[in-house]
């Protein structure tokens, strides 16, 4: 416990820092649509000859690593030792050569092949799906918040995507980022980037990114962490990072990819998956494909693109590069800045490298911050690659070139999730996690190595100049994940308050505080 006497009105305790405990199940209370529970209703009918999604069960780790080469699993259950994946008669009678017990899973078969339909009364949202807000209408939330709160919400137009940057355009769309903070604290500041739905079939991360600024904002001069956060930080929202694939899946199809129908033309199997399309390690080490019809397609060239031109080139506006080329080379500490790049499915905090076992030279660093994340969202903290090789991915790119701690968020436990789940375990588990990542930004190799600031209580309700006052503070460091694996147990030996200003900062000052057990 933390006692302290400050004669002051502004005071930021720092120790680590602070997260309060806040309630997320009831968010957001306006969105009472129709079909908030799991969809139970009449599924069409399996298909007879394939494709399927079947369940794969493997005796040795090394299987995913080997049938992830030929086909994207869409779940890695490590617990129960199985892979769920997309299958056709070929491709399950390859399965069964490696060795693997393949399962076909009717109902899912029958869900990823059936068109969305709105339920009864639903007037909003994806078909079927009301939690979950159309591409139009995400984009339209997006104006909405820059119009009603112009002093922190600034609407970016990084780039275009494939059908309207097409020398023969579609319509098409530009990728939007909401960048959110106070426009009138003037200093540099440090960075948060998220972006969501890379991959459009999965409905849940679009959603979460959205609601995180709706709820940074309409917290804003209410909630002194939040006002805190977007005073003195930037946090950058790509929300739909693949539109032109977005408007596929919201008909049902089971769509990973761009549409670029320079490759796999005028079919389903069309684009190239931009989450394997980053210069960083492209194509390397057998963690893509260059089959043009593969769901892990990486496309003809690194950065082929211009969705992935577009995130990269925005990366580079706001993160400088303070990595050196060589794999080895470590980022200064010092280092400002996260990435996290939200998808789903399976539950899961992941790190680079994904091409590799070989740990980064920040590893240690990496890991506490995921496991401090994961002990948010209660999801499995593991270096990507532990899942299976990827080559010419996101957070690969922005730590290997820029040197930026990144992250992915597997979100959930289905691409197309019920909204029930959303609603009362994906909002309420990630929000969270996103905080304490936007509360780490400044220092994310150092803060969360620390003990977390968790509860400040005072006795006064009010103060005068001059006035004494009594903070208590209770500061914790085992707040986080200990699955495979844990971070070194070590007893908190002191703690700082600052008073009107932040670490680091002037004017202002800092004193060392008495410790009490």
């Amino acid at each position: 416990m933390l006692i302290v006497g400050v004669s002051s009105l502004a005071l930021i305790l720092v120790a680590g820092f602070l997260v309060s405990a806040k309630s997320w199940a009831a968010y957001p209370a306006d969105r009472t649509a129709p079909g908030y529970s799991t969809y139970t209703g009449p599924h069409p009918e399996t298909p007879a000859e394939g494709p399927w999604v079947v369940r794969a069960y493997y005796s040795d780790p090394g299987m995913v690593a080997k049938l992830a080469e030929r086909i994207e699993p869409w779940e890695v259950n490590q617990a129960l030792g199985y892979v769920v994946l997309e299958a056709d008669t070929t491709d399950v009678l390859w399965l069964e050569t490696l060795g693997l017990k393949v399962e076909v899973d009717e109902l899912l078969s029958a869900q990823y092949k059936g068109a969305f339909s709105a339920l009864p009364g639903q007037t909003s949202g994806i078909p079927g799906y009301p939690c979950y807000r159309t591409l139009t209408e995400t984009y339209q939330t997006a104006a909405n918040l820059a119009a009603d709160y112009p002093h922190l919400v600034d609407v970016i137009d990084i780039g275009d995507s494939w059908e309207k940057s097409d020398p023969a355009p579609k319509p098409g769309y530009d990728l939007l980022v909401l960048k959110l903070t106070n426009a009138q604290t003037d200093q540099a500041k440090p960075k948060l980037f998220v972006m969501a739905s890379m991959h459009p079939r999965e409905l849940a991360p679009a959603e979460l990114a959205t609601r995180f600024a709706e709820y940074l904002v309409g917290k804003y001069d209410l909630d002194a962490d939040i006002t805190w956060l977007l005073d003195y930080n930037e946090i950058h929202l790509l929300l739909q990072a693949n539109p032109d694939g977005r408007l596929q899946a919201e008909t049902g199809l089971s769509w990973r990819k761009n549409t670029d129908n320079n490759y796999c033309t005028d079919t389903e199997y069309r684009g190239a998956d931009l989450n394997r399309n980053f210069p960083f390690q492209w194509g390397c080490c057998e963690g893509s494909s260059s089959n043009v019809c593969h769901e892990l397609y990486h496309g003809p060239a690194p950065s082929s693109e211009p969705e992935t031109q577009a995130i990269q080139n925005y990366l580079q506006t706001i993160y400088p590069d303070l990595r050196q080329e060589s794999l080895d080379a470590a980022v200064p500490i010092t280092t400002t800045g996260i990435f996290i790049d939200l998808h789903s499915y399976s539950e899961l905090v992941l790190w680079p490298w994904g091409f590799t076992t070989s740990p980064t030279p920040n590893y240690e660093a990496l890991e506490t911050l995921g496991r401090k994340l994961a002990f948010f969202n209660d999801y499995t903290p593991q270096q990507a690659m532990q899942l299976y090789p990827t080559d010419g991915s996101t957070i690969d790119f922005a730590y290997g070139e820029l040197g930026v701690a990144a992250y992915t968020f597997e979100l959930g436990s289905a691409f197309f999730q019920d909204c029930y789940t959303f609603e009362s375990a994906i909002v309420p588990d990630n929000m969270p996690a996103l905080i304490y990542a936007a509360k780490s930004t400044s220092a994310p190799y150092l803060l969360p190595a620390g003990p977390d600031v968790i509860s400040i209580t005072t006795a006064q309700t009010t103060t005068i100049q001059g006035m004494t006052i009594q903070i208590t503070a209770t500061l914790d460091d085992l707040r986080y994940k200990s699955e495979n694996g844990a971070l070194p147990e070590e007893a908190i030996n002191d703690g700082e308050y600052y008073v009107d200003t932040l670490p680091g900062s002037a004017p202002g000052f800092s004193i060392p505080a008495p410790l009490l057990p």
